[in-house]
């Protein structure tokens, strides 16, 4: 494994650890489910849990121990609230309404973010020249905003800054 593998491994190994410390609070991930059709009987989608983690800006850091040393590029986010019913106001209203519906037939909790559609990010010699957000570069590890944004920065800055404000927000932020 390259060095530039184990660095990132460690960054994100350091990260998690000191958002743990600091008891950050972290959110669901979970997986959009399309349910077979029974007998010919459509069922409602759900969602189901795949575990917690950290939103670090377009990362999604493991936080659960089955989801420890595990990362994901940021997906859709929902909050579990009550869907309401379909009023056909628009496409994107009616997509955001069915996420909220799927989430809370999931079983999550009222409130919770839930984090879907994320990609995970295997941490493996896959990152070197990756196309992805996290990828390794003449050893070094770096992070973008999205595939398609072309600059990046060293992901030792990147976790420094984006858990330095999860762990100490500006005044103001959270309330």
């Amino acid at each position: 494994m390259t060095n530039g593998v184990e660095r990132a491994r460690t960054l994100l190994d350091e990260a998690a650890r000191t958002l743990r410390a600091a008891a950050v609070p972290d959110e669901a991930l979970g997986e959009y489910v399309e349910p077979r059709a029974v007998l010919g009987i459509r069922r409602e989608p759900t969602m189901r849990s795949l575990g917690r983690v950290w939103r670090v800006g377009a990362l999604l850091i493991g936080s659960s121990p089955d989801a420890a040393g595990h990362v994901w590029a940021t997906g859709r986010i929902t909050r579990v609230t009550d869907p309401g019913r379909s009023q056909f106001v628009s496409v994107s209203a009616e997509v955001r309404r069915a996420y909220r519906a799927a989430a809370a037939k999931g079983h999550f909790g009222t409130g919770d973010t839930v984090n879907h559609g994320a990609t995970p990010i295997p941490l493996d010699e896959s990152l070197v020249g990756s196309g992805g957000v996290l990828f390794v570069e003449d050893g070094e590890p770096l992070v973008r905003w999205s595939p398609a944004a072309g600059a990046a920065v060293p992901l030792a800055s990147y976790l420094a800054d984006r858990v330095g404000l999860l762990v100490d927000p500006p005044q103001g932020a959270t309330d």
